[in-house]
């Protein structure tokens, strides 16, 4: 079968070996993948990344995976179920579509798909998936729509990791692919005002469509310059006045979803006092802050990654009823052949927004 392989830093449309699911496990025909931030940082940088991870004993599997051996990306997915390994149910019935948590257990531990030498991701024509880990795509939801299940769970995971009150005014900083499902789990909870700040006209508009209260060019305007007008006072001084006063305001919240050095640093230091601060976006490189300000400032720092089983449903359910709506935002779809001009085409944030493969089509 054909597949996308990462081979010595480059992408390659090659042919794989066929599939033979194993104990518990279905073969699905891959119906749609979305390109993650994260796979274009690992087209170039796995290498790196990959002994962070052990270094930081992370679950995604390192300790048996050779990044420099061939690879299968793709781990946001919708696919169709072909056959059943032994030990399976059936329950869920061939030409069922289905969206999984991109892991799949086997006799020998559990592969990450999509950071696997040995199971391909999503950018193959078919993937090995556990059954008792699928979910079936709720009927009249589009299989494009389906693939978002994944990444807005990184959305939905961040935001149950922020310590909001009902009165919490979230800036999110940074509207790409993370920061646009932290806004949508932020207005699918309920939570707002919700600021959001991007250099890019088209991530702007799709945070005002995914329901941002506000929305702020960081080269116009400082998105640190709203809180007062929220009731937010910044300094502490003034926190503790309102306090002594009778007043009370929302805890402010700030999701860092850029993932580059300096980021953090100017964070800690335009915040309000007492601010939490969610760190999604994934900083490839080394980075530094002075404590100091952040312990003058009792500033929160809040690391996240990934999401929880329940999330993951929580989130699938979600978008088939509407609560989240992602109409839009795939501004792209490629063939396998297409996959390493996409990845170029994803370096220009105006180009598109959501690119996904269609290994089938």
């Amino acid at each position: 079968m054909r597949a996308v392989i990462r081979r010595d830093k480059k992408l390659i449309c090659d042919e794989i070996a066929d599939l033979t699911p194993g104990e518990g496990q279905v073969l699905v025909k891959t119906l749609a993948c979305g390109i993650c931030g994260s796979d274009l940082h690992f087209l170039h940088h796995m290498e790196h990344m990959i002994e962070i991870t052990r270094r930081g004993e992370s679950s995604v599997g390192a300790g048996a995976f050779d990044p420099t051996a061939d690879t299968v990306f793709g781990h946001e997915f919708c696919a169709e179920i072909l056959d059943f390994g032994p030990g399976t149910t059936g329950v869920l019935k061939a030409g069922t579509r289905v969206v999984s948590m991109p892991v799949t257990l086997t006799a020998s531990g559990v592969e990450a798909l999509g950071f696997s030498n040995r199971l391909p991701g999503g950018f193959a024509e078919r993937m090995i998936l556990s059954e008792a880990l699928l979910l079936a795509v709720p009927n009249g939801l589009p299989t494009d729509s389906a693939a978002m299940t994944e990444p807005f769970a990184v959305g939905a995971h961040a935001v149950a990791k922020a310590r909001l009150d009902a009165d919490s005014v979230a800036l999110v900083v940074g509207c790409g692919p993370v920061g646009l499902a932290v806004i949508a789990g932020l207005k699918a909870k309920g939570h707002g005002p919700v600021i959001a700040c991007d250099y890019s006209p088209r991530r702007r508009a799709a945070a005002e469509r995914l329901g941002a209260d506000v929305v702020i060019n960081p080269a116009t305007e400082s998105p640190n310059g709203r809180w007062e007008s929220y009731g937010v006072p910044t300094a502490r001084a003034a926190q503790s006045m309102a306090r002594m006063m009778g007043k009370t305001f929302g805890r402010p919240v700030v999701f860092e979803c850029v993932g580059s050095p300096g980021i953090l640093q100017s964070l800690i230091e335009a915040a309000p006092a007492g601010s939490q601060i969610v760190v999604a976006g994934v900083c490839m490189e080394t980075d530094r802050i002075e404590p100091a300000i952040a312990i003058t400032k009792e500033i929160e720092l809040t690391f996240v990654l990934g999401y929880t089983p329940d999330e993951f449903a929580m989130t699938l359910r979600q978008l088939s009823e509407g609560v989240i709506d992602v109409s839009g935002l795939v501004t792209g779809t490629v063939g396998l052949d297409g996959v390493a001009d996409a990845f170029v085409a994803l370096g220009d944030p105006e180009a598109h927004v959501k690119i996904l493969v269609q290994p089938n089509g």
